[in-house]
């Protein structure tokens, strides 16, 4: 299926230009009762000769920073050495952050907003390997105080954020990398591997076979990234290597409900507005950033608000029950054609989109683009 596509470039682009290669960004989380946007994102670095988790506001709390000078214009709160690429990032809570090394470790990080500092708070060394090599952790998903992490060595690893022992290792769970994970509920978590399947795996199962095995049909094409649906557990979304979006819901089936086309590209990340789920993200090697939209006649959620009014959803925002006339468009499958749009949220380029994160009203993503300066950090908000 191939969704119609609008392009948008967004008068409020910000780029602070850093020293590194950014490979993964977060939003730190607000308190559910808060009405306060969110000011705080974490970034983690690759293929640089010391990478780094670094810790940024956009936020009034940037240590006596002028607020007209934090518009538009991250500012660093701190910073601490990474051993190894940072392959995945997640905030566990407030003051935790959690990543995925080349090296093969999971590292807990704190944060200490007051003296704004950041420190190991444990670290689980060679959590992924081989017989005689350190294997590269590609995921980290987080529901505290239980996290995941899995890997190029087939392997599932599950955790307590607050005790130093690994909890339970399923050790042949693929026999291909695993490139990511999320959970769709405490003891339930879905994988995506390099040969086109999502797993999902019951911790409170014995051995090591996955409870549901789904499969894209023909060839086995590498699937990159998942995303779980805010309300509806059973609703998810991935992306992979041929840049296609698949929506599926792994109650009903082994295939993919919906396939669209998306990028040129690689996919590298997909996610659905957290309080908006009828808009989802996703970001791509081809240098593209899309906003998808399901569409109900309704007026554009707030974090919409204020751009062009032809690119404005026409959804409203899901209530927390959740609205299943909003949330099954996801699930129509051709009848859906009339009522997905797309919209491209970045200028032309051709340098890729690494990572992107939504968390309330804004989108943080992020775009590796080598300049004079070195590379650039990308912000976008909409309503500005």
């Amino acid at each position: 299926m191939k969704a119609g596509v609008r392009r948008e470039e967004m008068d409020c682009i910000n780029a602070k230009y850093v020293s590194q290669k950014i490979s993964k960004t977060r939003w730190r989380p607000v308190s559910a009762a808060s009405l306060q946007q969110p000011e705080v994102f974490a970034t983690g670095s690759w293929d640089n000769e010391d990478n780094k988790l670094c810790v940024w506001s956009v936020g009034e709390n940037a240590g006596g920073i002028m607020e007209e000078e934090l518009e538009g214009d991250p500012q660093l709160l701190c910073e601490c050495d990474h051993g190894g690429d940072v392959l995945d990032l997640q905030f566990l809570d407030q003051d935790r952050l959690v990543t995925a090394s080349s090296t093969g470790a999971v590292t807990v990080y704190k944060l200490h907003p007051d003296s704004q500092t950041l420190s190991v708070a444990h670290v689980w060394d060679q959590a992924h390997h081989y017989q005689s090599a350190n294997a590269p952790c590609t995921g980290v998903a987080c529901n505290s105080p239980e996290l995941v992490s899995v890997g190029e060595d087939g392997r599932v690893v599950l955790y307590k954020a607050d005790q130093r022992g690994i909890v339970r290792v399923i050790e042949n769970a693929d026999s291909s990398t695993i490139h990511a994970v999320t959970f769709l509920r405490t003891t339930e978590v879905l994988t995506v591997n390099s040969i086109g399947q999502l797993k999902l795996w019951d911790f409170r199962q014995q051995g090591s076979e996955p409870a549901q095995i789904l499969a894209l049909t023909g060839d086995r094409v590498p699937l990159h990234c998942v995303d779980q649906h805010p309300n509806q557990q059973h609703i998810v979304a991935t992306g992979g290597q041929d840049g296609m979006l698949c929506i599926w819901d792994v109650r009903q089936g082994n295939m993919p409900f919906s396939l669209m086309e998306a990028h040129s590209a690689e996919m590298w990340e997909v996610h659905f507005h957290p309080t908006n789920p009828d808009h989802l993200f996703t970001c791509s090697e081809d240098g593209s950033l899309l906003h998808w939209e399901t569409s109900s006649g309704s007026d554009a959620p707030s974090f919409l608000q204020g751009r062009n009014s032809s690119m404005m959803s026409r959804s409203a925002a899901a209530p927390a029950g959740g609205n299943q006339s909003l949330i099954s468009a996801w699930l129509n499958g051709d009848s859906s054609k009339g009522r997905l749009e797309t919209t491209h949220m970045l200028p032309s380029q051709t340098l890729s989109v690494n990572s992107l994160d939504v968390l309330g009203q804004d989108i943080r993503f992020k775009n590796v683009c080598l300049k004079q300066n070195g590379y650039s950090l990308t912000k976008g908000e909409s309503g500005c």
